[in-house]
């Protein structure tokens, strides 16, 4: 079941292979501010259907993770990370985390939501530099 998704002036859309079983909400500075709610994909299950030129990345801190946005209408669309479900960064398994809030016609108050404390867990990888992350 594919679910496309587009960002609010539609110029960013982009799309997955299946629906989310769960998605995520994390508490650190930046997610609580973008507002998003995550599901994860490994790279063959996403496919980005605008230009990429349509799509600008924020990275901070250790520049682990680059977070995509619209270059038109700026939100919050997708992110490449490395996987972190063993507390560290796993660079040679990429995710992409997509704001699940973009699906087009999907009914996410039927998918649960799993809160992580992303506001105490990543703040010691901020300052580390990513040579040291993968370590």
């Amino acid at each position: 079941m594919t679910i496309k998704a587009s960002c609010h002036c539609r110029a960013t859309t982009f799309e997955v292979s299946e629906a989310p079983l769960t998605v995520t909400q994390c508490t650190c500075s930046f997610c609580s501010k973008r507002g998003s709610l995550w599901a994860y994909y490994v790279p063959s299950q996403f496919k980005l259907t605008s230009p990429l030129k349509n799509v600008s990345f924020y990275q901070w801190g250790s520049k682990t993770v680059k977070h995509g946005f619209c270059a038109t209408c700026g939100c919050g669309t997708f992110t490449e990370t490395p996987d972190w479900s063993t507390g560290k960064p796993d660079f040679d398994n990429p995710k992409i985390s997509v704001n699940s809030r973009l699906f087009d016609d999907f009914d996410l108050d039927r998918v649960e939501v799993v809160v992580i404390d992303g506001k105490n867990l990543w703040y010691p990888t901020v300052s580390a530099s990513r040579s040291e992350l993968r370590k």
